[in-house]
């Protein structure tokens, strides 16, 4: 293997992937480092509000300087390095930097310690990178399992510039090997949410991320002018490849900003100025209801789309962003297992349909029975995918690769229906569809209608267990401000246009409603959560 002499040559082969380091540059497609080369030297790549951006060269010399550390502690291609950083413009460049010089295991910050032990156990992590003076659960953690921690300073200077100290212990004999990373090497490990069993680990290979990047950047029309302002986790699949690397492969910048504030978002869409910005359901309904006091600031802004994903959007909440913002809200499909995206609604002007998640906007999509069977348009089954951005299997787990994936198609767990052009409309999970005594009852259905009532800001519809029918239906329901309902009154009002079977029975009104770390409603283990137990019998309706 040449050596490489300098950061320069260093660069150059880590971003192109030459056996040569003194070769002439050239693109690596299907790699990380290879979707953020693409940037001009001095166009800007990330930034944050308040601070200057970092250039796509800075980026790449802050990536070069970043494999040179890790190879000095002896993390290669193939080693797990966790990042536990704040939300920031820091946390996308460690992002990039570690996932081109070995595989980048990004952890929710508000973990406990057992969680950060359970998670670098599982991942088998190298090394952890954790900010100066944060982070001392995960410390703690990494330090009971002999795991060395290495400390990232943020830079005073442009986003996202920062500068990595390996402990003084860690003097590493072993030598890693000096190779740039490779289209199958797997550049990310997430876990699954893991709500009703032990979470599954989803290896992303550079192959996956690149062409789920591309993708997006396809769908959304991304280019060098585009500007993203990025609210979503970092630790997360919707943060990390729609806002940041679609961005960034497609020459454009994400601006990256500490978590969504609602009050501060408009702030930065005055600061930032940004062309789209892409988040989930429950982010958009916070800020919906504040839009109001911030007409002046929509109205004087540049924003050409909004994007929303990681769960159904309601339709109302739809409409209401277009009125609102004055643009097309284009709703996507994702899951991590895709390296995030599957479907999206096109831009206009072509259609776009309330309620539905889009066409195919990269792997094929289609709809299967459970024998394994494709079904035709207009037929409702199980949503399945293949294409290059679908991950090969789930790590060391035979068992859920053996349930997830039919005669090369990996089986997502949604239920939903294809149309006769293609439009795909999501059902529910099949682990969320109620079961009533037989009937089947779609969440995501009594969701839509209790949104249509004045009142209701927010929903979530889950099962609560029945002596009787097995499951009741039962929903929580966020109120909007100064809007008053009553139980029997939003049961009336479902009564009216369903099926008596699906009114809900049990009706729980909160100030808001349980969600997981990435914003998304969490509707199984409800129940137990609000001690709704048994419902021995139905109310009547």
């Amino acid at each position: 293997m040449p050596q490489t002499n300098g950061l320069a040559d260093l660069q150059r082969f880590v971003l192109n992937g030459a056996d040569d380091p003194g070769a002439a540059p050239r693109k690596a497609p299907g790699t990380v480092p290879g979707s953020f080369g693409r940037g001009a030297a001095d166009a800007p790549a990330i930034g944050a509000p308040q601070r200057p951006f970092l250039t796509f060269g800075a980026l790449r010399n802050l990536t070069g300087e970043t494999v040179q550390t890790l190879r000095a502690a002896g993390v290669g291609r193939g080693d797990r390095v966790g990042i536990v950083l704040p939300n920031g413009p820091e946390m996308a460049a460690a992002f990039l930097a570690v996932s081109t010089a070995a595989t980048a295991a990004p952890l929710n910050p508000a973990y406990g310690t057992e969680e950060f032990d359970f998670y670098l156990s599982d991942l088998g992590a190298r090394v952890l990178i954790v900010q100066v003076g944060q982070a001392p659960q995960a410390r703690a953690a990494a330090a009971a399992r002999g795991i060395p921690v290495v400390e990232l300073t943020p830079g005073s200077g442009a986003a996202g510039e920062f500068t990595l100290a390996l402990p003084s212990d860690v003097a590493s004999a072993r030598v890693a090997e000096d190779a740039p990373a490779r289209p199958d090497d797997i550049a990310l490990v997430l876990h699954t949410s893991g709500t009703t069993a032990r979470p599954k680990i989803v290896p992303l290979s550079h192959a996956n991320l690149a062409a789920s990047a591309d993708n997006i950047g396809r769908s959304l029309a991304l280019g060098a002018d585009d500007v993203c302002l990025n609210v979503m986790p970092l630790f997360h699949i919707h943060g990390l490849i729609a806002a940041v690397l679609s961005s960034l492969a497609a020459g454009g910048s994400v601006v990256c900003c500490p978590s969504l504030n609602a009050f501060r978002f408009f702030t930065w869409l005055d600061e930032v100025r940004p062309t789209w910005y892409t988040a989930v359901p429950t982010m958009h309904q916070t800020l919906l209801e504040l839009a109001p006091r911030h007409r002046e600031t929509i109205a004087r802004g540049r924003l050409r789309f909004i994007r929303s994903s990681s769960a159904s959007l309601p339709a109302p909440v739809m409409t209401r962003l277009e009125e609102t913002f004055g643009v097309p809200v284009i709703e996507a499909y994702g899951m991590t297992e895709a390296a995030h995206q599957m479907a999206s609604n096109p831009l206009p002007p072509a259609p776009r349909y309330p309620g539905s998640v889009g066409i195919a906007a990269g792997p094929e999509i289609a709809i299967m029975d459970d024998t394994g069977a494709v079904l035709p348009a207009g037929a409702v089954g199980e949503v399945v995918i293949r294409g290059v951005n679908v991950m090969r299997g789930y790590e060391s787990n035979p068992e859920a690769n053996a349930k997830s994936f039919a005669n090369g198609w990996f089986r997502t767990g949604d239920e939903g229906v294809i149309d006769a052009d293609g439009y795909l409309r999501l059902t529910g999970r099949l682990k969320e569809i109620i079961n009533r005594a037989g009937e089947k009852v779609s969440p995501l259905e009594v969701d839509q209608l209790l949104m249509q009532h004045p009142a209701v800001l927010q929903v979530a519809t889950f099962a609560i267990p029945s002596r009787l029918f097995g499951e009741e239906v039962a929903a929580v329901v966020v109120l909007r401000e100064g809007a008053s309902a009553d139980v029997e009154e939003l049961r009336q009002f479902v009564a009216g246009r369903v099926a008596a079977f699906k009114v809900p029975r049990e009706i729980v009104f909160l100030s808001e409603i349980p969600k997981g770390a990435t914003g998304k409603l969490q509707r199984i283990g409800l129940a137990q959560r609000l001690g709704l137990g048994d419902v021995p019998e139905a109310k009547g309706g």
